[in-house]
């Protein structure tokens, strides 16, 4: 996206606002797909988490893609959106068997992770497919918050756990159609991948009725200049060719599955926000913008880094910065950052804004949740109003005092 697009998105739209690009979200998508031309059944689920605007989803749903859901809302968005039951799989984590069952009415593919869940559910339901989904005990990437394949985590069910599971699968004689696993995000090493994967295989073995085994996804993407992303395409080469073989030995054509969010979205998007003051301290410069973690909170969360451009003054001489919001707390987007002469009034663009980014947002502080642009057929459409203070006051109930 050029500068001269996102200054006039910014005073059209006015800051802090989340800009998208339809362009870059169709190119990830058919990298993925490219990467894994050489198997005959592949279905893309993209995970809704990761930015969940409806316009978004109808674009993913023009693709050609599926969706991952997490929660009964994101099905309903799924479905609001115009994907079809059968094209949604629903992967809750700790919730009720009740909104499990909620699911279920809706149609979509139903996941699940608990062993008490996957009894109760096929006791009452034998008839509804379900897929299981597997913690293989291997860690994706280096960041424990964010791998949710370790042996503490509380998601999947423990590859230690199989003979039970198989008990149970048989003594409610239930229809399990898929094997699932997610290893986490910012995956480093493709061999790792590929040894997860291989307990999936042999987890899928126990199981003759499958239609699709799913690989979950957590694809890294470069945050930084020199940063190193998931080798996908080295990913399907060698995948593809496992898989293909597996389905040879299973007797029969299974589809391969992945549910990727941060890979098709994160570097479609940008979030811009205006500095408001430039503060100097005996040993700091601080770049204070009108925006905070209530909008952006990875870099406080994760200690995620996202590349900060001065876009009103992208030649200016480089100087260092601490960018901070204006939350009542430690938000701190960068520690003496390099970046081009920043002025009051200024518009910084973070890059890598596409994924978990505005789905995190809040009103802590009371503050306005940011509006969210679409760019689609090179036009900038409004996809999110900014919010006002009566969606501050909306659901609160005054009572007399």
């Amino acid at each position: 996206m050029k500068n001269k697009t996102l200054l006039q998105i910014a005073k059209d739209y006015g800051s802090p606002v989340y800009v998208y690009d339809a362009e870059t979200i169709t190119s990830q998508y058919k990298r993925l797909i490219n990467a894994f031309s050489k198997v005959k059944q592949l279905r893309l689920n993209y995970a809704v988490k990761a930015l969940s605007n409806i316009s978004v989803l109808k674009l993913f749903n023009v693709l050609g893609a599926g969706l991952d859901t997490v929660s009964i809302q994101e099905v309903q968005l799924g479905l609001k959106a115009g994907f079809k039951p059968e094209n949604i799989i629903y992967t809750p984590n700790g919730v009720s068997l009740e909104e499990i069952e909620t699911a279920a009415k809706f149609g979509v593919q139903i996941n699940i992770d608990n062993l008490s869940i996957l009894e109760q559910f096929g006791t009452k339901y034998p008839n509804i497919p379900v897929c299981i989904r597997i913690n293989p005990h291997v860690m994706a990437g280096g960041n424990t918050n964010i791998s949710v394949g370790h042996i503490d985590s509380k998601f999947g069910i423990s590859i230690h756990q199989i003979p039970l599971l198989l008990r149970i699968v048989k003594n409610t004689n239930m229809n399990i159609n898929g094997i699932h696993m997610h290893t986490g995000s910012d995956i480093l090493d493709i061999d790792v991948f590929l040894y997860a994967s291989e307990i999936l295989f042999e987890t899928a073995k126990h199981f003759k009725n499958l239609d699709f085994i799913d690989f979950g996804s957590g694809f890294k993407v470069p945050y930084k200049t020199g940063d190193i992303e998931t080798n996908i395409e080295e990913l399907g080469e060698k995948l593809s060719k496992r898989f293909n073989e597996f389905c040879k030995d299973y007797g029969k054509e299974l589809t391969l599955a992945f549910e990727p969010g941060k890979f098709l979205v994160s570097e479609a998007g940008v979030f811009l926000a205006k500095v408001n003051a430039v503060k100097q301290t005996t040993s700091t410069v601080f770049a204070q913008i009108d925006s905070g973690f209530n909008h952006l909170i990875r870099p406080m969360l994760y200690g995620s880094q996202h590349e900060i451009i001065n876009i009103s003054n992208p030649k200016g001489r480089e100087r260092f910065y601490s960018i901070v919001g204006y939350i009542c707390e430690t938000d701190t987007f960068a520690n003496n950052r390099r970046i081009n002469e920043i002025n009051e009034g200024d518009i910084l663009s973070f890059k890598n804004a596409g994924a978990y980014c505005f789905s995190m947002a809040s009103n802590y502080n009371s503050r306005y949740r940011p509006a969210e642009v679409l760019i689609y057929n090179g036009k900038a459409r409004l996809i999110r109003k900014r919010e006002t203070f009566d969606d501050i006051l909306n659901n609160q109930i005054e009572i007399a005092l």
